[in-house]
C-alpha cells in the first residue's frame, strides 16, 4: 500500500468513529481531509506543482481542473461548501460517501 493509501484509509477511518460517536462536523473535516489527500496525489501525478496547501484549498484548485468530469466537480463543490448556522449543509448529502467515491476516481485516474 502506498503512503496515499494509507493515508486515505485512516481519514476514513477516522470518519468512521465520528460517525460512531455522532460527531458529523468531524466526519466531514475527515472526508475533506482524505479528499484533500487523493488531490494532491491526482495534481502530483499530473505534473502540477503542489504548494502546501489545506485539503479546501486543494479541492479549490481541482474544481478548476478542466479534465474533471461533472459529477466528480460536483462532488469537489460539496465538499468545499461551507455550513450554515446551524453547522448543517444547504443540501441533503453524505459527504464520506461522496470523498469515497472522489477519491477513488482521483487515485484510478492517469
Amino acid at each position: 500500500m502506498t503512503d496515499w493509501n494509507i493515508q486515505l484509509k485512516t481519514e476514513f477511518e477516522r470518519a468512521r468513529q465520528a460517525r460512531v460517536e455522532k460527531n458529523e462536523g468531524k466526519a466531514r473535516v475527515c472526508a475533506r481531509r482524505a479528499a484533500g489527500i487523493a488531490a494532491r496525489a491526482y495534481l502530483t501525478r499530473k505534473g502540477i506543482q503542489v504548494p502546501n496547501m489545506s485539503a479546501y484549498d486543494l479541492l479549490n484548485l481541482l474544481r478548476e481542473n478542466l479534465e474533471l468530469p461533472p459529477d466528480m466537480h460536483l462532488t469537489a463543490e460539496h465538499l468545499t461548501m461551507r455550513v450554515n448556522e446551524e453547522f448543517g449543509l444547504p443540501f441533503d448529502a453524505d459527504l464520506v460517501a461522496e470523498a469515497r467515491v472522489l477519491c477513488d476516481w482521483l487515485m484510478n485516474e492517469n
